[in-house]
């Protein structure tokens, strides 16, 4: 009656979960619904194999903690079976807190509170379910657990969160050139005072992971047509909204309800015992049923960016290095307009989104990688690299995105 739970990944074959705490956080209903979250968002539009949810990468981070965690035990660091069981926890949840289409939404229907925020209100509530089973999992995700590695694996620029996303988001969506090692990475792991640290012979799977990072973010994550469709998602919400507040009822789920008219934000939350409630109901599906009501709305800017994202009609996206010019922005803005019969400044604000994005894929001076020689001494990888141009790596990219309604329908 022991045996473990046996689930088959496609990424790492079977993962073993055994009975007790770790089982029960995956029957918890908060768990549960990570299953109707997706991972990627909206990537799907360009990668139609990235449909992997939440759910599914929680179990790969947990199933490389457990690696990662056995490992170090073999090299001599000694981890109790308590913490072991504790940094398993940890990672299972570390993702519990977000909302539908994973970061799409985070300023769109709440503001100024982090999924990380949500996560460990979600951990306590689900700790409290537990009878305080997880109160080590909390301090250890709190970073205030005194063996500060074990917050390292959760939430580092090496962490089993960022090798399981990697691995798995390569694998969904096609994308081979992502594929890192990551059974070399956690084979090469030691702690060194109190720190994780990558031993030499890791360090070809290291400029690896690093460069394939680089790849994922530009190719898939911040991929201009997935860029260009979270914004129509973005902006038919605000639209929604919007409506709402003007007293234009539009139809939605009680949980979708209750955040399109209230502004939630941190201390709305602090203040509201049923916002989390109200939360923990929301999903994809919430969004995806409102939005095949809204394509029949009578006001046409909800009714055209609802069907623009059933009908997969995304914003036509401009990428150009420099700030996009305010001359630009306005003319466009009138031509929407007046393709649509609809004012300039609801076209600019609706049909509409200019973004800056940037994104450096390495910080040397924030929790930088170390890397460990035979001889004791310790560099960081952009010191013991041969072939990382790091400072290639760690330069910000910034680039300035325009998307705008296509008009041909009008």
């Amino acid at each position: 009656m022991n045996d473990p739970k046996i689930i088959n990944d496609p990424v790492f074959g079977f993962i073993r979960i055994p009975r007790g705490v770790l089982l029960d956080i995956v029957k918890h209903p908060l768990f549960q619904r990570l299953n109707r979250i997706s991972q990627l968002g909206l990537a799907s539009v360009v990668y139609p194999g990235a449909r992997h949810t939440r759910f599914q990468h929680s179990l790969g981070a947990f199933h490389l903690m457990s690696e990662a965690v056995l490992s170090l035990q073999q090299k001599g660091q000694f981890i109790f079976d308590s913490e072991a069981e504790a940094v398993q926890a940890a990672i299972l949840m570390h993702d519990i807190g977000h909302g539908p289409f994973s970061h799409v939404l985070e300023n769109t229907l709440i503001s100024g509170i982090s999924h990380e925020d949500l996560s460990l209100m979600m951990m306590e509530q689900i700790n409290r379910d537990m009878n305080g089973q997880l109160n080590l999992a909390i301090s250890i995700f709190k970073d205030e657990y005194p063996k500060r590695f074990l917050h390292q694996l959760i939430s580092s620029q090496l962490d089993m969160d960022r090798l399981d996303y990697l691995r798995r988001d390569s694998f969904y969506t096609g994308v081979t050139e992502g594929n890192i090692g990551s059974a070399r990475i956690i084979k090469m792991l030691n702690v060194i005072d109190d720190s994780l640290v990558v031993e030499h012979k890791g360090i070809y799977s290291l400029e690896n992971y690093l460069t394939t990072r680089r790849l994922m973010y530009w190719q898939v994550y911040l991929h201009k047509t997935t860029v260009a469709c979270e914004k129509v998602l973005v902006n038919v919400l605000r639209r929604a909204k919007h409506l709402t507040k003007q007293g234009h009822e539009v139809f939605a789920s009680p949980a979708l309800a209750y955040f399109l008219h209230n502004d939630v934000d941190a201390d709305w939350f602090h203040h509201h015992d049923d916002a989390l409630l109200m939360y923990e109901e929301l999903d994809d599906s919430d969004i995806w049923s409102a939005m095949k009501a809204w394509r029949h709305d009578d006001d046409k800017i909800l009714s055209t960016l609802a069907c623009d994202m059933l009908d997969r009609h995304i914003f036509h996206v401009e990428v150009s290095e420099a700030p996009v010019t305010e001359e630009y922005i306005a003319k466009t803005a009138q031509t929407i307009a007046g393709a649509m019969g609809i004012g300039v400044e609801d076209a600019r604000h609706y049909m509409m989104s200019v973004n800056t994005i940037q994104k450096d894929m390495y910080k040397v001076d924030d929790d930088s990688i170390a890397v460990l020689y035979k001889d004791g001494t310790i560099k960081d990888v952009s010191e013991a690299s041969e072939l990382l141009n790091v400072q290639l790596l760690s330069k910000k990219i910034r680039k300035y995105y325009l998307c705008y309604q296509r008009l041909e329908d009008f």
